[in-house]
């Protein structure tokens, strides 16, 4: 009588993983990164610096719209209040750019958790006005306060050296500090939303109501939510600052908070690139058009209204779902 072996069923074969990334997104990472070190010696850095900045930004917004399904209109308060006190300390204390930087996003962090505090009571549309009015009542602080220097802003901050050691008064210099930070900010936003934390703010923006029946706290995940995206909304207002060496109230202003909803409505909300795609777009279509001064907004309308009609999940959103990967 023979004997019958029963092979164990072979494991199934996992996508290419990196960094937790799906293969996919590995893929899309190692383009970014290789951009990222290509692009300075092709483009303007100062240029590239102003994108990378902006792209933190958007990634921060992503956090809480995409992810947690809040919308926030005033999350200029956070990246401008940042600015602000990494150019106060840089040029009045004297500090090195990467406490300067951790200051604003601590800052950030602060004024997310007193404001996150008071918002989060509220959902939808009552949030996104109580998130407004808290941005313009720290609009008008800026503009009053006596160490943001008013209208004229805090000029001539230093860039400083890195650890007391590097000098980053060097264009290349700067960018490479500004591309790690861009980096481990980028990376930390994807270790966030793959979590299980992360999966349990997924949760919440699909169904609230089913979370809070499991057991979760919701207002409690998303305040702590809101205030990981101000922490890292701060941290792109304080190294903008270095990188241009001044801080304005066009950081604080509701026309700030307007723009990043934009990056991240025309590269895709809930994606983890499309932020950066969507910032790369507005900041390029703003500095290609500079010289036609008010055309400018009416560009970014244009390409907003095209985007809306033809990506309606945004630009890498509706790439991801043509591929059927996620990006």
């Amino acid at each position: 009588m023979g004997v019958t072996t029963i092979h164990p069923a072979a494991a199934p074969v996992r996508p290419f993983n990196l960094l937790g990334f799906s293969s996919a997104q590995a893929w899309a990472l190692l383009l970014l990164v290789a951009l990222i070190i290509a692009f300075p010696w092709l483009i303007y850095p100062v240029f590239l610096m102003k994108l990378l900045c902006f792209a933190l930004f958007a990634c921060a917004f992503n956090l809480l719209i995409g992810f947690v399904g809040l919308m926030s209109f005033g999350h200029a308060a956070y990246f401008g209040l940042g600015s602000y006190v990494s150019a106060w300390t840089a040029k009045t204390w004297g500090l090195t750019p990467e406490v300067a930087v951790l200051l604003g996003g601590l800052t950030g962090a602060a004024l997310g958790l007193a404001f996150g505090w008071l918002a989060i009571r509220r959902q939808g549309i009552y949030f996104a006005m109580i998130t407004l009015a808290l941005a313009q009542m720290n609009y008008f602080f800026c503009l009053q306060a006596p160490f943001t220097g008013g209208e004229d802003g805090i000029q001539q901050v230093p860039r400083g050296a890195l650890f007391g050691v590097f000098s980053l008064r060097g264009d290349m210099a700067m960018y490479a500090f500004t591309a790690v930070v861009f980096m481990l900010c980028f990376l930390l936003i994807h270790r966030i939303v793959h979590s299980p934390f992360g999966q349990v703010l997924k949760a919440i923006r699909e169904n609230e109501p089913r979370a809070t029946s499991l057991g979760y706290r919701t207002d409690d995940y998303k305040l702590i939510a809101f205030v990981l995206s101000t922490f890292i909304a701060g941290i792109a207002g304080g190294t903008k600052a270095l990188v241009f060496g001044i801080a304005t109230l066009t950081d604080v202003n509701y026309a700030m908070s307007g723009e990043v909803v934009l990056m991240n409505l025309l590269g895709g909300m809930g994606t983890i690139f499309g932020p950066v795609v969507g910032a790369g777009i507005i900041v390029w279509t703003e500095s290609a058009l500079s010289g036609f001064g008010s055309l400018v907004t009416v560009a970014q309308g244009f390409i907003f209204v095209i985007c809306v009609l033809a990506f309606r999940r945004g630009i890498v959103g509706e790439i991801a779902a043509r591929l059927r990967v996620t990006l």
